[in-house]
């Protein structure tokens, strides 16, 4: 059982793991370094713990204590009751939720371990917007992908804002990190994969048309907001594919485009 422990010092040692959770570089630093990230809100703190993560410590406001109380009784971490104010002098924000919790990191697996049992693989490149790793991460889950391999630029999907906005997805689909990047997606196609780039150029093929479905295995590569997939991640695919579009619109947001490609590689279409 947790011990609840009101503090009313935002200078309090014991709440460093919530200081300056706005401050994106700062954040970007030093959760990967200390092996940490921050899970907000009820749900995806139950989702945190369900998957298996290990409690450091819990921030709560009081009206939250009631709710949580099952967690608080069951992990040994300790349970900070804060303030409003205090949570936010601390964090840098209003934590309209109320409550949030410091989770250790698990090491990730190398991307050739989850290339074994996986069929569908998300390969993102170069996304470095959070709510776009948090929103692919929740299509992934919910429209059926297997695995998700990162270029080695891509943001941090532990990060509390790609976290909130997965609603906790990201603890659901395993992921990797490449080194060697594109280099390292011929580990794919060794492994059987056909690799699959995400473009609204017009040489290539309607999605629809390239049925990824129908196909044994499928790595789908997407690239950042705005740029898309670089030449040499190009390069590397075996076929380029695209979403048709209507009413002279040329492409959609990444993480829409993922939800749309990932239906056609997971789910496809009834027959006719």
């Amino acid at each position: 059982m947790a011990d609840l422990i009101t503090v009313d010092d935002p200078d309090d040692p014991r709440l460093s793991d919530y200081i300056g959770l706005t401050d994106v570089e700062l954040r970007r630093r030093r959760e990967p370094a200390e092996g940490l990230f921050i899970a907000e809100g009820e749900k995806v703190i139950r989702r945190a713990r369900h998957a298996g993560y290990e409690m450091r410590s819990m921030l709560l406001s009081a009206k939250w204590v009631d709710v949580m109380r099952d967690v608080i009784d069951e992990v040994p971490a300790p349970v900070y009751a804060v303030a409003p104010e205090l949570a936010e002098r601390v964090t840098g924000y209003h934590v309209h939720r109320g409550a949030l919790a410091s989770m250790q990191r698990k090491p990730l697996p190398a991307s050739g371990e989850l290339l074994t049992t996986a069929r569908r693989v998300v390969v993102m490149e170069s996304v470095n917007d959070h709510t776009n790793i948090g929103a692919i991460f929740r299509s992934a889950a919910a429209l059926g992908m297997d695995a998700v391999l990162l270029s080695p630029d891509c943001a941090d999907p532990l990060y509390r804002r790609s976290v909130k906005v997965s609603m906790g997805a990201v603890f659901s689909v395993p992921y990797a990190r490449l080194e060697a990047w594109p280099k390292t997606l011929e580990t794919a196609r060794e492994a059987g994969f056909r690799l699959l780039a995400l473009t609204p150029d017009p040489k290539a093929t309607s999605i629809d048309v390239a049925a990824p479905h129908r196909l044994e295995r499928v790595a789908l590569m997407l690239g950042a907001e705005g740029e898309g997939l670089s030449t040499k991640a190009l390069m590397a695919a075996d076929e380029w594919v695209r979403i048709p579009m209507a009413h002279g619109v040329d492409s959609l947001n990444v993480g829409a485009a993922a939800a749309v490609a990932f239906y056609a590689v997971a789910t496809g279409r009834p027959e006719s």
